[in-house]
């Protein structure tokens, strides 16, 4: 493990891993393992499952303590902005941690360190390994350090999650089934676009591209909103 990492991690969080191999886990990307089948080493992708649960319910509880008078619906909308791909992509570089990122050759050639999809699962795997390694509270601690004081300061207060807000339009008019349907993929592995398009009730209403399937569906509800104002 990088020892420039650990000392990073005590020094400005004051966060020190008793169980090293799960930090490491968490900043091996799939790429790297692939390129290093010998080493035998696991990439971070189940810790990015489980991190992205403990942060959807560490930031709904701050947000419900913090905001008693808020309705459900601008609650759910705070939380989809603070927990989207590139709010967590920022997050993720102003803890340095593209810097520690284990990439193969490939992605690392194709700008993989700078990408927003991969610096998004990447602070997710390190909430999770941290999960692992010292129960919820220290997870709550870290993020009390990065996520809270921007929700404080108002940074998500007028952010807008497109799916979400499509959702509460469509469903004003009865039960409505939303689906996002990918339709094409286009570029090389690295440097990917992903073609969506948003269906109600089997009636295509938007069409979206993006550099991930998250950011391709929310272009997709961005533009369908366009056609079904409130």
């Amino acid at each position: 493990m990088d020892n420039q990492l650990t000392t990073e991690l005590k020094e400005r969080y004051g966060i020190v891993f008793h169980d090293v191999n799960l930090l490491e886990q968490a900043f091996t990307h799939s790429s790297y393992v692939n390129e290093h089948r010998y080493l035998k080493l696991s990439d971070n992708e189940r810790l990015e499952f489980l991190g992205d649960a403990v942060l959807e319910l560490l930031v709904s509880q701050y947000l419900y303590k913090q905001f008693p008078e808020m309705p459900e619906g601008k609650l759910t909308k705070m939380r989809a902005a603070i927990v989207r791909e590139d709010s967590l992509s920022k997050f993720a570089k102003e803890c340095h941690f593209d810097q520690y990122i284990l990439l193969g050759k490939g992605e690392e050639n194709s700008g993989g360190r700078t990408r927003p999809a991969l610096l998004c699962d990447l602070f997710e795997a390190f909430l999770g390994a941290l999960f692992l390694d010292q129960k919820v509270d220290a997870v709550k601690k870290f993020i009390a350090e990065v996520i809270f004081p921007k929700i404080d300061a108002g940074a998500f207060s007028h952010e807008m999650d497109h799916k979400t807000h499509l959702q509460e339009v469509l469903q004003r008019q009865g039960d409505v089934t939303i689906e996002y349907r990918l339709v094409n993929e286009e570029g090389p592995a690295h440097d990917r676009i992903f073609f969506v398009e948003v269906y109600v009730n089997d009636k295509m209403i938007g069409t979206g591209f993006g550099k991930s399937k998250k950011l391709a569906e929310q272009d997709a509800a961005e533009k369908a909103l366009k056609q079904n104002p409130e």
